[in-house]
Parts: structure tokens; C-alpha cells; sequence
């Protein structure tokens, strides 16, 4: 079974099936933080009386395959080590399946992990997963499903971002230099100069459509993304619905000073943002490429469901 197979929909909450966990660590997660986690989480695992697989992937390919292999094998779960982007490629292996999933939130970003309900510290967070094992206890969370033009599916958790967000991560992702954080601020600024609305066209569950000029769009199943940011802050990962976030054609100056209240969620009484709320999204914008989970997804337009109960979650 392929992750594109397991791309059908939900699965009801229930026990955890028998079979082993498999791990997958990312090895550059939180700055190398991986190295001195990985011990402790395979020990709080192995304790919990399961099998445990340890995944062999150095690159987001090989991470990839090395889910769905596992997921084929036979694991009753997957645990990862890492941040939205190594739950991310979980995800697509898991999603819509019956195979459970742990997030240790070990990343620059953990937002998934802390929307989901786990701790930020990854060793309580490996703990709240190894009494799950034991206790064979799962529950469910949604998931957004985004389709591309061509057809292919992805799943993500945390946020898609359709505007100046993931025209900087496009940026920043074509930059040899510099390295580390600053080619992201550089970016940043870059964009910013050249910052100019776009068109879009928003269609809610196939019917409610809306035609308008902004800076940033964003669709999400939970309310933060980027390490915190609660850039669509009344978002719930277990109503079934997905929240839309748009910045209409504010300036530079304007969105700059919008960027400190996104951390608290409070951007959304600025008059110049509007919210909605839709099973179905489906976004349309010249020259956008959208970005979920810190990851590149698909080329503008996209269609992007909720899907209750696609994810179970070891909790």
C-alpha cells in the first residue's frame, strides 16, 4: 500500500493494533538535539512491551519511503522524532490508515506536535506515547488533504501558506547563501520589497466564492504554524472544518506591524484581515507555490478537505 493509496479518508477511533513501532529521527532536528533524544525515546518505547523498528533515512525521500515501507511491514505505529516537516513525512504514510502515530516534538518548529495535545518537552511528550503503547489507547485527529492540479494528494496538519509566507520559503529555498536562519530573514526582506497583492479566488464547499486582492492566504486544520505563530488562531484539528485566513492589500509597513500579533493570535480583528470557515477550500492565484507543515506542496490552484478522524493519534 502506497501513501497515495491511504489517501481514501477516515478511520474510526479504536484500540491499537498489535505489531511493532516504528522510528523515524530526523538526524538535523532541533540543531542535532535528535543524537541525544533518540536513546531515551527507544528506551520509553521498548519499555512499553512493543517491537521497535528503528528507520534508516538520511534524506526527506528516503524518510518517505522508509514510512511507507514500514507501514506495508506490518507497524502498528510510527513515532517521530523531529519537527512538522519529519511529521509531515509521516503523514503521508499514515494518513487515513489504521497504523497509530507519536510525534516527539525535537524540531525548529513543533507546532503539530503542541496543537495535537503532546507536551513541548520531547521526553514527556516520548512519555505521553509510551503509556498509549502500553495501554493500547489511540484517538483521532483530522488532517487536511490538499489535492494539486495534476491530482496528487498530500496530507498536512498544521497551516497551508498561499501568499508572502510561502513566496519567502520559496526564497529562501533557491538561496545558496547564507546558511542557517539569516537566509531566511534575508529572504524575508528581499520579499518584502518586492511585496505586491494577488489575485485570488476562494470557493467555500463548492459554492461560496470570493474574489479579492492580498498579500497572505492561509488554510488551516490547526491554529499556528512557523514555530508559533497562531495565524489562524480559532482553528480546531477535531471539527472537521478548516479555517481560512486572509491579509487583503495592506502595505508594507501594515503587515509588518500585523507580523507581533499573529504570535498572539489577536491579527484577526485588524480590519484589513477577514476569516472563513469550510469543509472544502479551494484556492486559485497566479505565480503561488503553497507550503504546509514547512513543506513544499503543489503549485497553485488547490483543493484542500478536512478529513475528520484521519489521523490516530498515541495519546
Amino acid at each position: 500500500m502506497t501513501a497515495h493509496d491511504q489517501l481514501a479518508g477516515a478511520v474510526p477511533d479504536g484500540g491499537l493494533l498489535d505489531g511493532p513501532v516504528a522510528v523515524l529521527a530526523n538526524p538535523t532536528a532541533g540543531r542535532g538535539r535528535r543524537r541525544l533524544l533518540l536513546p531515551a525515546v527507544l528506551e520509553r518505547l521498548g519499555a512499553a512491551g512493543r517491537d521497535v523498528w528503528l528507520l534508516a533515512a538520511d534524506t526527506p525521500d528516503e524518510a518517505r519511503a522508509a514510512c511507507r515501507d514500514a507501514v506495508r511491514d506490518g507497524a502498528a505505529a510510527l513515532v517521530t522524532i523531529g519537527g512538522d516537516g519529519t511529521s509531515h513525512l509521516a503523514m503521508q504514510a499514515v494518513g487515513g490508515s489504521r497504523v497509530a502515530f507519536g510525534p516527539v516534538p525535537a524540531g525548529t518548529g513543533n507546532d503539530f506536535a503542541v496543537e495535537a495535545g503532546y507536551p513541548d518537552d520531547p521526553l514527556a511528550a516520548a512519555d505521553v506515547i509510551a503509556a498509549a503503547l502500553a495501554a493500547g489507547r489511540t484517538h483521532t485527529l483530522d488532517l487536511a488533504r490538499l489535492t494539486g492540479a495534476d491530482g496528487e494528494q498530500h496530507w498536512y496538519g498544521t497551516v497551508l501558506a498561499a501568499g508572502f509566507d510561502a513566496i519567502v520559503n520559496e526564497r529562501a529555498n533557491r538561496m545558496n547563501w547564507p546558511r542557517g536562519p539569516r537566509r531566511y530573514d534575508l529572504a524575508i526582506l528581499v520579499e518584502l520589497a518586492r511585496l505586491r497583492p494577488r489575485r485570488y479566488t476562494l470557493r467555500l464547499d463548492g459554492e461560496e466564492e470570493h474574489r479579492f486582492d492580498a498579500v497572505l492566504v492561509a488554510v488551516g486544520n490547526c491554529a499556528s504554524y512557523g514555530g508559533g505563530m497562531r495565524i489562524c488562531p480559532m482553528a480546531d484539528p477535531a471539527d472537521g472544518k478548516l479555517d481560512v485566513v486572509v491579509a487583503g492589500a495592506v502595505s508594507r509597513s501594515t503587515l509588518v506591524r500585523i507580523k507581533p500579533q499573529v504570535y498572539r493570535g489577536t491579527h484577526v480583528t485588524h480590519p484589513q484581515v477577514r476569516t472563513y470557515r469550510a469543509h472544502t477550500v479551494e484556492l486559485h492565484a497566479e505565480e503561488i507555490v503553497g507550503y504546509a507543515d514547512g513543506e513544499r506542496l503543489a503549485r497553485l490552484p488547490v483543493t484542500v478537505t478536512a478529513v475528520p478522524g484521519a489521523l490516530r493519534l498515541l495519546r
